[in-house]
């Protein structure tokens, strides 16, 4: 029955154990928070999750809109009334009170841009910018280097400006310092990686270009219709090799251009070239580096096959290898010495395999240095080539 005692007891049970439950919850998340330790432990780890999320702001350089964001975990770091944060042109963020002093404090900090040593302002000074300056009765500004360069300034302004504040502030214009390094070395290392695109496109130039004219040439009399298809391929050919937009593609327009490739060299060698391809549909969106692929087909075809006697082979393989696209280019051509091979990969000694390690350098450059290329050979034993690169990769637009 619905009122019955057992049924009464049963009921009481299932009210206490959720209570239990509740109060267990309750219990881990106090355990966890007491497991920060010490209220110095708490505070530290406090001080490195804020720097942490203000260098995320910081990474793309100084601007207004990472200063801006930035500038308020600065801030809480310091625990001053005000902080801005500015470059050698203005005042890019300000967070805090006494905002009245922005437009000012780019000639309060004239000396600090232009020498680069930290100084001190008492209420004097502020008040010579602003006579509303409230609390705020002093001023630190420290610069920010970037190498011997002062690329800007933080300022942090409070009641009165102790060791303690001078200090933290200085240190906090260096740890910017060094955000704004890292920015730099990732745009030198954009600005590599077209440099080294730039020298794939030279290296097509002479080696390639000349050699296909020639093969067209040599149709012009004997077979017109070839002729003008061949110039109609090398023309897509070197529209897309020297295209000027972006540092991506995808595997699709690669193979595309390495078919162009081929039919102009297959017009010069004949049928000494023959190839087969297998590759898995799943994996043709796939974004890879721009002229990923096609040196790595041009090395098997220059250092592989027309130094061989006969006829050569060339496999161009793509498989969905779950999270990534492996993509193989096998020749069964004269192959290259493994420790001369890894030496030039190094960048110890100088080759003709200038492309492999481009595309090497490159991939490591852009997915770590577990995605370079893998290279299987040994004279007179062919050359098997392995890249791998993650299906997905929503930082890169082809």
């Amino acid at each position: 029955m619905p009122d019955s005692p057992l049924y009464s007891a049963a009921a009481v049970a299932v009210i206490a154990l959720a209570v239990a439950a509740v109060v267990a919850v309750g219990l881990k998340v106090l355990r966890s928070f007491r497991e920060l330790g010490t209220d110095a432990e708490r505070a530290t780890y406090n001080t490195l999750h804020a720097a942490s999320k203000a260098g995320r702001h910081l990474r793309t350089g100084l601007n207004p809109a990472g200063a801006a964001k930035a500038s308020r975990q600065l801030r809480a770091l310091l625990g001053c009334d005000a902080l801005a944060i500015l470059d050698v042109s203005g005042v890019l963020a300000w967070d805090g009170i006494a905002e009245e002093l922005r437009p000012g404090l780019m000639e309060l900090a004239a000396d600090v841009l232009a020498n680069g040593r930290t100084q001190v302002f008492n209420a004097a000074d502020l008040l010579l910018r602003s006579p509303k300056s409230g609390t705020v009765a002093a001023a630190v500004v420290a610069p920010v280097r970037a190498g011997s360069r002062v690329v800007g300034a933080v300022a942090a302004f409070a009641p009165q400006a102790g060791a303690g504040l001078v200090r933290a502030t200085a240190e906090v214009a260096d740890w910017v310092a060094a955000q704004v390094e890292l920015a730099e070395l990732d745009a030198s290392r954009t600005l590599l990686m077209e440099a080294e695109v730039r020298a794939l496109r030279a290296q097509i130039s002479p080696h390639f270009i000349y050699n296909s004219l020639n093969a067209i040439a040599s149709f012009i009399n004997t077979d017109p219709a070839r002729a003008r298809e061949l110039v109609v391929e090398f023309a897509d050919f070197t529209r897309y090799s020297f295209r000027r937009h972006g540092d991506f593609t995808t595997l699709a327009e690669e193979l595309r251009c390495i078919d162009r490739y081929l039919l102009l060299e297959r017009a010069r060698f004949g049928e000494r070239v023959q190839v087969s391809l297998r590759i898995a549909p799943e994996v043709l969106s796939t974004v890879i580096p721009f002229l990923s692929l096609q040196p790595l087909v041009e090395n098997a075809v220059r250092h592989g096959l027309e130094a061989k006697e006969g006829p050569g082979h060339i496999t161009i393989s793509a498989d969905d290898s779950g999270a990534f696209a492996e993509v193989t280019i096998e020749d069964d051509g004269v192959g290259m010495d493994p420790v001369q091979l890894q030496s030039m990969l190094a960048g110890h000694v100088d080759g003709e395999h200038v492309g492999l390690r481009n595309v090497d350098a490159r991939l490591r450059q852009v997915y770590g240095d577990e995605h370079g290329l893998v290279i299987e050979t040994a004279p007179g034993e062919g050359t098997l080539i392995t890249m791998r690169v993650p299906k997905s990769q929503p930082d890169h637009d082809a």
